[in-house]
């Protein structure tokens, strides 16, 4: 403790603020000691942000803004197409601000990607307010903290606003400076004009004001009380009157915003609101392009393009970009979004296509040096499509990425070997050094192709999401049977309801009793749904719970108090294999239209062997045809086995897709 005493209150560390400029009137040495960074990077004032005012100098904060970034990025791509059409260019800073569009698109609280109004609760707090005009935007950028969401002044805004309750003054006199917020105090600015009407203050007195109640010192508060109560008594006040509007703007100043920020904001917020209402594709690819590393961000946002109807198309090395882009209307995803494609191979691929498309595998790795692009980027290329458009006739994306993959690794040595002979000066006897030598290549066909899961687990690992499909659509039939509804369907009702979906994210935490519980999301393609897994719950089930599984879960979908939305309480928790379990009447195999194999029962034995199980599990059935009847034949329990994906799979390759799982009762 006594070592703890002396290093207690001295400086840990000197910091830099991102943005802090200081302004002095000469010399800065003449107000502030100064010294360099580590690196000499620039000169910084050793006073803090605090003393630097105290010693009479001006500080500013500087914000940078991704989002101007944004919208640059979206104006430039708008007016590309503006030149070649020959429209007027777009100008971001003379648009209409009572856009029908643009409001229409904040009303319907459609704000994803819309800066400083995107937040789950920002949208609900949208929905009830309506803005109808810059000043709610205003108004909302001021009214979204904990200040007035606590204190009533939000419930009291709206409701004056939608004509709910009267909109009443402190004071008449200040109609004109309250009348702009239906009579809430919400700025400082307006607490400081309240001063200046009521009690005659200076714009210096009034800002010296708004100061002190910021800061909340007593020994300021009553001196500043004081000069507002003599004030207003020498403008025949009412002194009761006065106090209590002193009281009000002491707890209003508490929280209010200052007017001109949240102005800026807000005409940040329009611009953004009115491109994604004019120009969908350009912003949501600028969107994208800025956050294009973040993993997590690009799948809400490749899920708002999706939602919006936006047509997105797969990364392409003869198209895409290293960012996203838009191409005849369509978002185009950008080659840097792949895991591992960084801005050199990009730049290698963008060079080489100026002299043309690539035509397929072989001229791809031929035109472009091995050194750039290894055989890692290239594997990771096939799995995120950007190869897709190599497809022979009639060759589906699944035959396509299987067979790209096995050709790769010949095709990079063929390439690696016509490089060689042309360094070496060496041409073929009948043709040119840099034409590629088929023959390494071999125009390999016959490959086994993917499964659909396969092709969009290697999309997931590549991009992080599942672009060209969901598995989910693999169970669709299925799933039909036991979840009446999709999740964009569902209502609350205090009936128990079945709901399934990919897990999406996971948050494991701690009860009020110290019980671990689970919040999780689940994802059918059609919405998503949060989900409680309460701790009772949570024990029986939370082994099955994990990120990219297949749930089906039954609960009650309620109302969710702070977003407006759904939420589902969990009380049943089931995998794949034990909904099939629980609904189905298990394995049916249908020789009812054709001649069993005389080997019928030794493949089906060795095929089930690893999947048998002693207790529950699946009963497995054959429909059988023979000259004088038909059957159903149910095998004996001995013959039980869990249902499991790689079972099915197996037993449909086996039987030439007679197996099926039997749902006509379930």
């Amino acid at each position: 403790m006594d070592m703890a005493y002396s290093l207690e209150g001295i400086v840990r560390n000197v910091g830099r603020h991102a943005g802090g400029v200081v302004i002095a009137p000469s010399a800065l040495t003449n107000f502030v000691p100064l010294y360099t960074e580590d690196l000499g990077g620039s000169l910084v004032s050793q006073y803090d942000k605090d003393d630097v005012e105290r010693a009479g100098l001006v500080k500013f904060d500087f914000l940078g803004l991704r989002t101007l970034t944004i919208i640059d990025w979206t104006v430039r791509s708008v007016n590309l197409g503006r030149k070649v059409s020959g429209e007027e260019l777009l100008d971001i800073d003379l648009l209409p601000l009572d856009d029908v569009k643009a409001f229409d698109l904040l009303r319907g609280a459609d704000t994803t990607g819309v800066f400083q109004l995107e937040s789950r609760g920002m949208k609900d707090l949208i929905r009830k307010l309506l803005p109808d005009g810059i000043n709610d935007i205003i108004a909302l950028v001021a009214l979204f903290r904990p200040g007035p969401l606590q204190s009533g002044a939000v419930d009291d805004y709206i409701n004056r606003k939608h004509n709910r309750e009267p909109v009443t003054y402190p004071h008449p006199t200040l109609e004109g400076v309250l009348g702009g917020t239906y009579g809430v105090v919400l700025y400082q600015e307006q607490v400081m004009q309240i001063a200046q009407v009521l009690a005659g203050f200076s714009l210096g007195q009034a800002d010296l004001l708004r100061r002190a109640m910021g800061k909340k010192k007593p020994e300021e508060m009553a001196k500043v009380r004081e000069q507002f109560l003599h004030g207003t008594h020498e403008r025949k006040v009412d002194d009761k009157l006065s106090n209590d509007i002193f009281d009000l703007m002491e707890k209003f100043a508490g929280y209010a915003f200052n007017k001109s920020h949240s102005a800026t904001y807000a005409v940040v917020s329009f611009q953004t609101a009115w491109l994604k209402a004019h120009y969908p594709a350009e912003f949501m690819s600028a969107n994208l392009s800025a956050d294009m590393q973040n993993i997590d961000r690009v799948v809400v946002l490749v899920d708002e393009v999706r939602r919006m109807e936006v047509p997105l198309m797969p990364p392409s090395v003869n198209v895409s970009d290293f960012r996203f882009c838009v191409r005849e209307g369509s978002v185009v995803y950008g080659l840097g979004a792949v895991r591992g494609v960084g801005e050199g191979p990009v730049s290698a691929i963008v060079e080489a296509r100026s002299g043309g498309k690539f035509r397929d595998l072989q001229d791809f790795c031929q035109r472009i040096d091995s050194k750039k692009i290894n055989k890692r980027v290239n594997e990771a290329l096939i799995a995120a499509g950007a190869f897709d458009e190599f497809a022979l006739p009639a060759e589906d994306v699944n035959q396509t990425r299987a067979r790209l993959r096995v050709q790769l690794p010949t095709a990079m040595q063929a390439a690696q070997q016509v490089a060689h002979n042309t360094a070496a000066g060496m041409v073929d006897l009948f043709g040119g050094a840099e034409e590629m030598p088929t023959s390494l290549c071999g125009a390999i066909t016959d490959v086994p192709k993917l499964i659909t899961r396969e092709r969009l687990q290697g999309e997931k690992e590549a991009l992080g999401l599942y672009l060209t499909g969901h598995p989910i659509e693999e169970y669709a039939g299925e799933l039909e049977h036991f979840c009446r509804r999709r999740i964009v369907d569902l209502r609350a009702e205090r009936n128990a309801q079945w709901v399934s979906g990919m897990v999406v994210s996971t948050r494991v935490m701690k009860s009020r009793r110290g019980a671990p519980m689970c919040f999780l999301v689940l994802d059918d393609r059609s919405a998503r749904l949060e989900v409680s897994v309460f701790p009772d719950t949570f024990d029986k089930y939370g082994r099955k719970i994990a990120k990219d599984e297949l749930l089906i879960i039954e609960g009650e979908v309620q109302q969710d108090e702070f977003t407006g939305g759904l939420a589902l309480r969990a009380t049943k928790v089931f995998t794949m294999a034990q909904a099939r379990e629980r609904f189905s009447q298990g394995f049916v195999i249908d020789y009812s239209q054709s001649v069993m194999p005389s080997d019928f029962t030794a493949r089906l034995k060795q095929i089930i062997s690893p999947h048998r199980v002693d207790e529950e599990g699946c009963n497995i059935a054959i429909l059988y045809q023979a000259d004088q009847a038909s059957a159903r034949i149910s095998l004996g329990r001995e013959w039980r086995v869990q249902p499991s994906d790689d079972l099915l799979h197996r037993l449909r390759a086996e039987f030439d897709g007679r197996v099926q799982l039997d749902y006509a009762r379930g």
